[in-house]
C-alpha cells in the first residue's frame, strides 16, 4: 500500500514502492496555477516552471538539466488553472541525486535577472507557437466563453504584453506566497526502500524554508450561467473547431463519477455514442469526442469536433441529438458495465510506468484531499445505475445554458442566429430514441488482478512457424496487460508516386472489418476488452497493434489476429477512412512544423519514397480504393513475411498455440519486395521555402543519414543527443543563452534504406537568419572540436537512461521486438542497447559529424512568413 506522511515543516509525502522496473519518478506538485494569479499576474505560475530549472543557489544556469541528463534522467515540468508540477524520472540508482536536484530547484532557486530576462523571451515565442496552433485557439476560446468571471477564462501561459511585464521582484513575491512546504506534496514511486527515502527526504526538504503559508487564494465564484453563450469567429483554418459545454461541479462533487462515466458513454472511444452516430453512420465530423472536465472549482461537460465548414450546422444538431437522447433514456446496463470496466482498467495502466504511478498519487493528495479519494472515485463508479447516469445528463446537459464557440474557416456560411435556432429547435423537439444499443461483453468475467510490484521479466521465447512467421514471447506478470505487435516489411518504402498514402489508409482500413465482424462490432469488441487495436502504417513497415487486459488474452488475440490475417476492407468504411485522410491533406497548414519536415523531405530526396509524405497527396488518395489494399495485403502482409511479438502478463504455450492457428500456414500469395530507388547524397546545398502567413517560421536543415543496420549509427544518435536535450548544445545555444525558440532539437532519422539528420527550430521571422546561423555554428563545432570525455559521458548515461525509463510499458518492448525482427536487426537486438551506445568514442562522434555533416550537400526546409 502506498505510504503517506508530513514533514514537520508542513511537507506531505506520498509513496510507493515498485521494483519491476530500476527506476525512480519524484513529483513535486505546488497547489498553485494560473488561477492563482492576480490579474497583473497573468502567466506568472507558468514562466516560474521555466525558471525553477535554471539555476539555484548551487547550480548555475544549465546545470539542473545537464545533471539530470548525466544520470540518464529526465527532467521536466507543466503548469495547469490548479498546480504547477515538477518531475524527474531517473534510474533508481541515481535516486538521491535526483531528489536532491529537484528539491534544489523547488526551495532555492535564484532567479537571476538575466536569465529571467531570456526565459520571458523563450515563452513569448511559445505563445507564438500556441497562436499558430488551430486547436489552442480554439480551447482559448472555449473557456474564455464559459467563463466571465472566473480566472480559468484565461489562457495559462499568459499574453505576450503580461510575460514581457514581469520583473524579479514579481516573480519572487509569487515564489514565496506559493512554494511553501505546506501548499507542496512529493510524489514518489519506484525502486526505492522507505527508510532510505525518509532519510532524503528529511535531508532535502526538511526544515524551515522562511516562507510561512498564508493560506490558498480566494478564487472569484463564477456565477451560474444565466443564458446561451455563443462565439464563431472567422479564422485562418481549413476545417471548423466547435466546442459545446456545459456547466458541472467542482472535482471533489458527488456527480463527477457519474460525469466522467457519462463523457466515456458519450464521446471516448470509437464505440462512442458520438463517434457512432455523428462520425460513421452520418459522415459529419473529422473527429469529435467528449470529456468532462473538473478541477478544482466547477468544470466543464464539454463536446468538441472539427468539420468541413459546410458541415456544421448538420455536426452540431445531431451531436445535440445524441445528448438529448442520453438526456431522456438510460442506458442499457450492458453498456453501463463495458464503460464502468473502462474506468476500472484506467488504473491499470496507468501502473506500466513510475511516471505514472506518481502523477495519480500526486493529483489525489493535492487535489482531492488524499490517496483514499481514489478508492471511493471507483466504488462510487461501480454502484453507478443506468438512471444515475441519465440523471447528471438531464441535470447538467441545459441547452438553455450551452456555451458555443468555434472557429470557422473564412466565408463559412453559419451564424449566432442559426446557432440559436439548432439549440432552441433541438430542445423542444421529442428526443429521437434510436434502436438500443446491443453492446458485446467479454465471456470473461474474472476479477481484476493487480501486482503491485515484482521483477517477474522472463527470458525472450522465439519459435518459427512453418509459414515461416516469427514468433516472440516475453512473459512479465508485473501488471495484468499483454501487448502484442505484428509487423510486416513495407510501408511507405514500398509506395510508388501514384499510390503515396496508400501505408496510412491501409492502416486506418485494417481494424475496420473481417471476415467475421464488422467495424462496429470491433470497436464494442475492444472496449469489452478494456483495451486499444490499431493498424500501424510506417515508413518501413506495416501492421496491428493490440494492448489489452490479460484476463481478456484468448479472446483478444483471435480479434487481434483476424484484423492481421482476414480484413476485407469494405467499401463504405475505406472511402469513410479516405475521406478522413482527405481532410487531413487540407488541414496540413494548420500544422506548420509537420509542413515544414514534409517539405525538407521533399528537398532531400529525390526519388526514394521517403521524399512523399506520409498522409499522401490529394489526387492519389482520392484513387485508393479497397481493392488495392486488398491486392496489398495479399503481397505483403502474408504469414510468411510476418513478425509476431507479445509481451506482458500471458503464458508462452497459450501464445505460441493461438499463433500457430493464426499464423502457422501461409497463403501462398507473398510476393517479392518491390525494387527500392536509393538517393545519393544531395549533389549541391538545397533550399525550398514554404510561405505561409503564421507567428512563427519552422526550419528543418539536415542531410542524408544512416540505415538501421549500419553500426556507425550508434554513434550518429549520440551525435544527436549532444545537440538535442534540455542539456544539448542546440538547446543551451540557441534556447537557453540567445532565447531564440521554444522549440529547437536535433533528429536522426534511420530507414531500412539511408534516413536522415536533421535540426529544427521554431522561432520568429525575424530571428531566421541568425538561428540558421547559430545551428550551423553548432554542427561546425562537432565536426572539428572532439566532444570532451565529461559531456560524452553526460551523453551517453543520458541515452541509456532514457532507453530504460521509455522501455517500462509492454507496448514499447513489443514494437522494438517485433520490428528489430522484422528488419533482420536481431530480435534481441534492443538488449545490446546499453553496450552499444557506451561503446561509442569521442573520435567516432567527430568522424560521424564529418561522415553525415556536409553543408555543400545538404537540404534546408522553410515554412513560415
Amino acid at each position: 500500500m502506498p505510504l503517506r506522511y508530513a514533514l514537520p515543516n508542513g511537507l506531505t509525502v506520498v509513496f510507493e514502492e515498485q521494483h519491476a522496473a530500476k527506476v525512480a519518478a519524484f513529483q513535486v506538485w505546488v497547489k498553485a496555477g494560473s488561477a492563482d494569479e492576480r490579474p497583473d499576474q497573468a502567466g506568472l505560475a507558468h514562466l516560474h516552471e521555466h525558471m525553477l530549472f535554471k539555476g539555484t543557489e548551487r547550480r548555475g544556469p544549465g546545470e539542473i538539466a545537464r545533471d539530470v541528463e548525466a544520470h540518464g534522467g529526465e527532467v521536466n515540468a507543466w503548469t495547469s488553472f490548479d498546480q504547477t508540477v515538477y518531475h524527474i524520472v531517473i534510474a533508481s540508482q541515481f535516486a538521491r541525486t535526483g531528489l536532491d536536484i529537484l528539491g534544489d530547484a523547488v526551495r532555492r532557486s535564484a532567479f537571476d535577472k538575466d536569465e529571467l530576462a531570456r526565459e520571458i523571451e523563450v515563452v513569448c515565442e511559445e505563445i507564438k507557437r500556441s497562436q499558430d496552433t488551430p486547436a489552442r485557439r480554439a480551447s482559448r476560446d472555449l473557456f474564455s466563453t464559459a467563463y466571465q468571471v472566473h480566472p480559468y477564462r484565461k489562457p495559462v501561459i499568459g499574453t505576450e504584453e503580461s510575460v514581457r511585464s514581469f520583473t524579479r521582484e514579481k516573480v519572487l513575491e509569487f515564489y514565496h506566497r506559493h512554494y511553501s512546504p505546506q501548499n507542496l506534496v512529493l510524489s514518489v514511486v519506484g525502486d526505492l526502500h522507505e527508510a532510505e527515502l525518509r532519510q532524503w527526504v528529511d535531508e532535502i526538504f526538511g526544515g524551515d524554508w522562511g516562507r510561512p503559508f498564508e493560506g490558498l487564494v480566494q478564487r472569484p465564484v463564477e456565477p451560474r450561467a444565466q443564458g446561451r453563450r455563443v462565439l464563431l469567429r472567422p479564422d485562418e483554418v481549413k476545417e471548423a473547431h466547435v466546442h459545446l459545454s456545459f456547466g458541472i461541479p467542482q472535482a471533489s462533487h458527488p456527480d463527477v463519477p457519474a460525469l466522467d462515466v457519462l463523457a466515456m458513454l458519450m464521446g471516448q472511444g470509437e464505440a462512442s455514442r458520438l463517434a457512432v452516430e455523428v462520425k460513421r453512420k452520418a459522415n459529419l465530423v473529422n473527429d469529435i469526442h467528449a470529456s468532462a472536465y473538473t478541477p478544482r472549482d466547477p468544470g466543464l461537460f464539454t463536446a468538441s469536433f472539427t468539420t468541413p465548414p459546410e458541415n456544421v450546422a448538420k455536426a452540431l444538431e445531431e451531436t445535440l441529438r445524441v445528448m438529448s437522447e442520453l438526456r431522456v433514456r438510460s442506458v442499457s446496463a450492458e453498456e453501463l458495465a463495458t464503460v464502468k470496466a473502462l474506468v476500472e482498467a484506467e488504473a491499470v495502466y496507468q501502473r506500466e510506468t513510475v511516471q505514472g504511478m506518481a502523477r495519480k498519487m500526486g493529483y489525489y493528495q493535492s487535489s482531492m484531499g488524499g490517496l483514499e479519494a481514489e478508492e471511493r472515485y471507483y466504488e462510487a463508479v461501480a454502484r453507478l445505475t443506468p438512471d444515475d447516469v441519465r440523471a447528471v445528463a438531464e441535470n447538467y446537459l441545459r441547452f438553455d445554458r450551452a456555451a458555443l464557440s468555434a472557429l470557422l474557416p473564412q466565408g463559412t456560411a453559419f451564424t449566432e442566429a442559426q446557432a440559436n435556432q439548432i439549440l432552441d429547435g433541438v430542445m423542444h423537439e421529442a428526443p429521437t430514441l434510436r434502436p438500443e444499443r446491443r453492446t458485446r461483453r467479454p465471456t470473461s468475467e474474472t476479477a481484476m488482478r493487480i501486482v503491485r510490484s515484482g521483477t517477474s521479466t522472463g527470458e525472450i521465447i522465439q519459435e518459427t512457424l512453418p509459414s515461416g512467421a516469427r514468433i516472440l514471447v516475453r512473459e512479465e506478470h508485473g501488471v495484468p496487460l499483454f501487448s502484442v505487435r505484428a509487423a510486416f516489411a513495407g510501408g511507405q518504402r514500398y509506395e510508388t508516386p501514384a499510390h503515396s498514402g496508400l501505408t496510412t489508409l491501409l492502416g486506418r482500413s485494417l481494424t475496420r472489418g473481417t471476415r467475421a465482424r464488422d467495424a462496429e462490432e470491433i470497436t464494442q469488441l475492444v472496449d469489452a476488452y478494456a483495451g486499444s487495436l490499431l493498424g500501424v502504417g510506417g515508413r518501413n513497415s506495416v501492421g496491428v497493434r493490440g494492448e489489452f487486459l490479460s484476463k481478456h488474452f484468448e479472446s483478444a488475440f483471435r480479434l487481434f489476429a483476424e484484423c492481421a490475417t482476414e480484413p476485407t476492407f469494405p467499401e463504405a468504411e475505406v472511402a469513410r477512412e479516405r475521406r478522413l485522410l482527405l481532410q487531413d491533406i487540407l488541414t496540413r497548414e494548420d500544422k506548420p512544423s509537420g509542413l515544414a519536415f514534409d517539405l525538407f523531405s521533399k528537398t532531400l530526396y529525390r526519388s526514394h519514397p521517403y521524399r512523399m509524405p506520409a498522409s499522401g497527396e490529394r489526387g492519389t488518395v482520392e484513387a485508393l480504393g479497397p481493392e488495392l489494399l486488398r491486392d496489398y495485403h495479399a503481397a505483403f502482409m502474408d504469414p510468411s513475411q510476418l513478425s509476431l511479438c507479445v509481451v506482458g502478463d500471458v503464458k508462452v504455450d497459450e501464445v505460441m498455440a493461438l499463433a500457430r492457428e493464426y499464423f502457422g500456414k501461409a497463403r501462398g500469395t507473398a510476393r517479392k519486395a518491390p525494387p527500392v530507388p536509393v538517393d545519393p547524397p544531395p549533389e549541391t546545398a538545397r533550399e525550398e521555402k514554404r510561405v505561409l502567413a503564421r507567428a512563427q517560421s519552422h526550419l528543418v536543415y539536415g542531410f542524408m543519414g544512416a540505415r538501421l543496420n549500419d553500426q556507425w549509427r550508434h554513434a550518429l544518435e549520440v551525435l544527436s543527443t549532444v545537440l538535442s536535450g534540455q542539456g544539448g548544445r542546440l538547446f543551451v545555444e540557441l534556447r537557453d543563452k540567445r532565447s531564440m525558440a521554444y522549440s529547437v532539437s536535433s533528429f536522426t532519422i534511420e530507414g531500412v534504406d539511408p534516413g536522415y539528420f536533421a535540426a529544427y527550430i521554431g522561432t520568429s521571422p525575424e530571428k531566421v537568419n541568425d538561428a540558421m546561423a547559430g545551428i550551423r555554428r553548432e554542427l561546425e563545432r562537432v565536426r572539428e572540436e572532439r566532444v570532451s570525455d565529461a559531456e560524452l559521458a553526460r551523453t551517453k548515461q543520458h541515452l541509456i537512461g532514457t532507453n530504460e525509463i521509455g522501455l517500462q510499458r509492454n507496448g514499447a518492448r513489443a514494437a522494438l521486438l517485433a520490428l528489430d525482427d522484422c528488419y533482420g536487426l536481431g530480435f534481441d537486438n534492443f538488449l545490446h542497447y546499453a553496450d552499444n551506445i557506451s561503446a561509442v568514442t569521442a573520435e567516432e562522434v567527430r568522424e560521424v559529424a564529418r561522415r553525415v555533416i556536409d553543408f555543400d550537400h545538404s537540404a534546408l526546409s522553410i515554412v513560415g512568413p
